[in-house]
């Protein structure tokens, strides 16, 4: 049985037990959204980062529609173990369902817990609850800023401090790990496997209405079956250019840092959130280095939450030198060139929220994106990439229970 048919089965036998073992210590929850959303084009599609499918001139439910179920048991005064599942339309064209979260929790004491299992990868501000629609003001995280490190997920152990001073509540924590998954390649349609051993610490504070976050993660990306990437560095190994092949793949493993930092505001009624990103190679890599940013502001009036962001992703330069003489065109220069251009683009967008149950919330938004190099995030465009404006209409149903 593989590991996400052992989670739902788990889960779904802790529920039908839930009688018989619940003595106080058993908690089950969940979330949801149920989501709709169509642009203006059949030229391209726009996706959720590392989805195989996103939405184009005709309405689906697959970008952001999602459901997580979520059991918690206190075994005793100190130790916990909580074990998560995510269904959602991910690197597959259809929904499938994975184990999201699956370790035990000690705590040391008052200030200190130790996870150990899997839990979430915290290279970005809301890491730890990108998935819970309800948890988050805009419909779905900026994609300018999230696309940057897809890995979601670590097998490995974190440990957390957490201290007062004053009204101020600092937060540290440290993580090191594997991290295992899948990352769906567009220009060939597939999907490649990876593995990256990964460490990173997190420093944090909460002051009032006020939240600051600033991340950092080391990853050490290996995939062997990069299908197009594969294909261009054995056709350059063939005619002379080794070197600049094994300096563009991905198959011996290569750093990457991911740093992060951001802000949230709840004050009054003002609600504001902001992040700023960048993605550098340690090593010769194709993955090119990247600098990305969102801001978020929104009023509240009443139950109804308008707001506006703008987001955008840059290309912050490439670790690899072309040798000398190396063409910049041509048959071998295009591809080559063109396989570390970063995917830059920009998106306006504005909504409302309107939380008009308990622990449910309805949300209409619409984004503008405008695509720079490489037809942006959009995936299944033209060759010659797209540049035009594309125009995102989408509403959700988020509720946790």
């Amino acid at each position: 049985m593989n590991k996400t048919l052992l989670a739902a089965a788990l889960f779904a036998a802790m529920q039908a037990q839930a009688g018989t073992l619940d003595d106080g210590n058993l908690s089950l929850s969940g979330f949801g959204t149920l989501g709709v959303a169509k642009s203006n084009t059949d030229q391209a599609q726009f996706t959720r980062y590392n989805q195989a499918e996103g939405v184009a001139d005709q309405a689906k439910i697959g970008l952001d529609s999602n459901l997580g179920l979520q059991a918690t048991y206190k075994i005793n005064d100190w130790l916990s173990g909580t074990a998560q599942i995510l269904t959602r339309k991910n690197t597959s064209p259809t929904f499938t369902t994975d184990l999201t979260w699956a370790f035990l929790k000690a705590r040391v004491n008052d200030e200190t817990n130790v996870r150990v299992g899997r839990v979430v990868l915290p290279a970005f501000l809301i890491s730890e609850y990108q998935n819970v629609g309800y948890a988050n003001t805009m419909m779905r995280p900026p994609v300018e800023m999230y696309a940057q490190a897809p890995i979601e997920a670590v097998d490995g152990a974190d440990v957390t401090y957490q201290h007062a001073f004053g009204d101020l509540n600092f937060t540290t924590s440290g993580y090191a790990g594997v991290s295992r998954g899948k990352l769906f390649v567009p220009a060939a349609g597939t999907v490649a496997t990876y593995r990256a051993p990964s460490a990173g610490l997190i420093v944090g504070g909460e002051y009032g209405p006020f939240s600051v976050r600033l991340a950092h993660a080391r990853i050490k990306m290996t995939s062997n079956d990069l299908g197009p990437v594969n294909t261009l560095t054995g056709t350059l190994a063939k005619i002379g250019f080794a070197q600049l092949g094994s300096d563009l793949s991905l198959i011996q493993g290569k750093k990457i840092a991911f740093t992060s930092l951001g802000g949230t505001m709840d004050w009054n009624n003002l609600v504001a959130q902001a992040e700023v990103a960048m993605r550098v190679a340690k090593e010769p890599v194709y993955v090119p280095d990247t600098t990305s940013w969102y801001l978020m502001a929104g009023y509240r009036i009443g139950k109804v939450l308008p707001y506006f962001a703008h987001a955008a992703v840059h290309d912050a330069g490439h670790s690899v030198t072309l040798p000398a003489g190396f063409p910049t065109s041509g048959a071998l220069g295009t591809p080559v060139a063109s396989l570390m251009e970063a995917a830059e683009q920009k998106n306006n967008l504005i909504g409302v929220r309107w939380d008009f149950a308990k622990s449910m919330a309805l949300k209409v938004q619409v984004d503008r994106v405008q695509p720079k190099t490489k037809a942006g995030t959009l995936i299944f465009a033209p060759a010659a990439g797209y540049s035009n404006t594309v125009t995102v209409v989408g509403a959700a149903l988020d509720f946790v229970f």
